[in-house]
């Protein structure tokens, strides 16, 4: 009877068993008051979410056959071999007057690798004038001489000199240049025809091409370094016309002015500014930008551009939702200059700008740059949106006013030439770039060296508001205050964030 027991026994748990099996698993709850505690399923329950958890939800096997770069080049000798002879190097020298101790001169002004402070022309003396070397870089574009650089290579100095690669040396006479793009053209003279360096498509170039930088970084003439191009339209904060080629080919003070090349040997860059905390970010003019310049710098030694009259800002989410706009596309008005272009359009402060002359405006830094692009004289459309509507204006482009220039007149004693120091007056285009909110007063554009203008500390970029108490509108204001001046004049000078008084002297002589 025990054996009969154990074989129903034993029968009976083969079933259970090929039940569980047959069904897929076994799922048991215990409950004990009231608390459920799952059971463990021996035989791997088939859960479907449990399964989907497990999964990889992220794309695995990209494309079936590998992206090879195209163009990548084996080396960069014989483009570099190719190009140099259209590179050059510029040495310039300006005339400084030593006020600060020589230590504090080198902190300012730098000087070329490997330079001794000695090497510099005239007395260590202080309040002596001395020569200040610097050195740049440049590329040939015509057989007959004429040269590209940046404007700050060549700004305020006394002597320009052009080293070739094979060491021939020429003296270079400015034909013109743009502070607004960084760009000059010069020329020398030479008894034979130049290498010149062709000119490409820097709107074709795209991000991840191969670039090749030759200059003459901190002395060390013709360096070739290579990289690619990071990005394009990179708007770095240097005026209203920002448009810069980002590159990560070395690029180090001595190197402005100089050519950014494609693989075909083509000029689609002018190496102007570096990022100084990065090693590996580099900015260039793009040689289209340039194109564009070059045949005014060349006939007229400055750059007409069309003018609408405005000061704009950039829109925020902020005043995107005060305007009642979808977006923060435009340039929000700010100013409207009296009786200029806009004016006469019936544009007016507090309008957002969304397209001009049939191209939309995205960004703040568009406007300025399509508007300068447009012929003076020019009628074109103009959408705003004003309370929260669009309308249509037709505007005409007016010509960018040249700043007026008070020249330093060695032989006059009137006005700021008296004092030894330059002005021009401030229009809206300007204030914005010098980050005014007004156009009041004028701004220093030089100092004479050895002036009274400089013993008093007097520098470029200030702006002079009030002459003995009396606000100062324009140039001609600052003239007839200065010439009323006996032995000398307390002026009123914006500085950056701040505002300064300044005592200056007349001249003795």
């Amino acid at each position: 009877m025990k054996a009969l027991r154990v074989s129903t026994a034993l029968l009976c748990t083969t079933a259970i068993a090929f039940l569980i099996a047959s069904y897929g698993g076994l799922d048991i709850q215990l409950s004990w008051r009231s608390n459920d505690a799952q059971a463990i399923d021996f035989f791997g329950k088939d859960d479907e979410a449990d399964a989907a958890a497990g999964e990889p939800f992220w794309k695995e096997n990209g494309a079936t056959e590998a992206i090879v770069p195209q163009g990548v080049p084996a080396g960069f000798a014989d483009l570099a071999e190719r190009a140099s002879p259209g590179v050059v190097n510029i040495a310039t020298s300006r005339t400084v007057v030593q006020n600060a101790p020589r230590s504090l001169e080198e902190f300012f002004f730098g000087m070329p690798f490997g330079g001794n402070p000695h090497d510099f022309e005239g007395s260590p003396h202080e309040g002596v004038p001395r020569k200040i070397p610097s050195l740049g870089s440049g590329f040939v574009i015509s057989e007959d001489g004429y040269i590209v650089t940046n404007n700050h290579v060549i700004e305020d100095v006394d002597k320009i000199t052009v080293i070739f690669e094979d060491k021939t040396q020429l003296d270079a006479t400015v034909v013109g240049r743009d502070p607004k793009t960084d760009i000059a053209l010069i020329r020398v003279e030479s008894d034979k025809k130049l290498f010149a360096l062709p000119l490409g498509d820097s709107n074709a170039v795209r991000p991840g091409e191969w670039v090749v930088a030759i200059g003459n970084p901190y002395g060390l003439e013709h360096t070739v370094t290579a990289g690619i191009i990071s990005a394009k339209h990179r708007v770095i904060s240097w005026g209203n016309y920002d448009d810069y080629i980002q590159t990560d080919a070395a690029i180090n003070p001595g190197n402005s002015g100089g050519p950014l090349l494609n693989l075909f040997g083509e000029v689609i860059g002018i190496n102007t500014a570096i990022n100084p905390q990065a090693n590996t970010i580099g900015f260039a003019v793009p040689i289209d930008m340039a194109k564009a310049i070059l045949p005014q710098l060349r006939a007229s030694g400055h750059v007409t551009r069309g003018w609408l009259g405005v000061m704009i800002q950039k829109i925020t989410p902020e005043l995107a939702k005060e305007f009642e706009l979808d977006g923060e596309s435009g340039a929000l008005v700010s100013k409207v200059v009296p009786d200029g272009p806009a004016d006469e359009a019936g544009i007016e402060r507090y309008d957002v700008i969304v397209e001009f002359d049939g191209k939309s405006i995205a960004d703040l830094s568009e406007l300025p740059r399509v508007v300068a692009g447009t012929p003076v004289d020019k009628t074109v459309e103009v959408t705003v949106v004003r309370d929260g509507k669009q309308k249509n204006l037709r505007a005409k482009v007016g010509e960018l006013p040249q700043p007026e220039l008070a020249e330093l007149a060695v032989q006059s004693e009137k006005g700021p030439a008296a004092f030894g120091f330059a002005v021009q007056d401030l229009n809206p285009e300007l204030a914005q770039q010098l980050g005014l909110d007004t156009t009041d007063g004028v701004l220093i554009t030089s100092i004479k060296p050895g002036s009274p203008a400089d013993d008093a500390q007097l520098r470029r970029g200030d702006v002079i508001l009030e002459v003995d108490r009396s606000a100062i509108g324009d140039v001609g204001d600052l003239r007839a205050q200065l010439d009323a001046a006996d032995d000398g004049a307390l002026l009123l000078i914006r500085r950056s964030n701040s505002t300064i008084f300044v005592p200056i002297k007349r001249s003795a002589g």
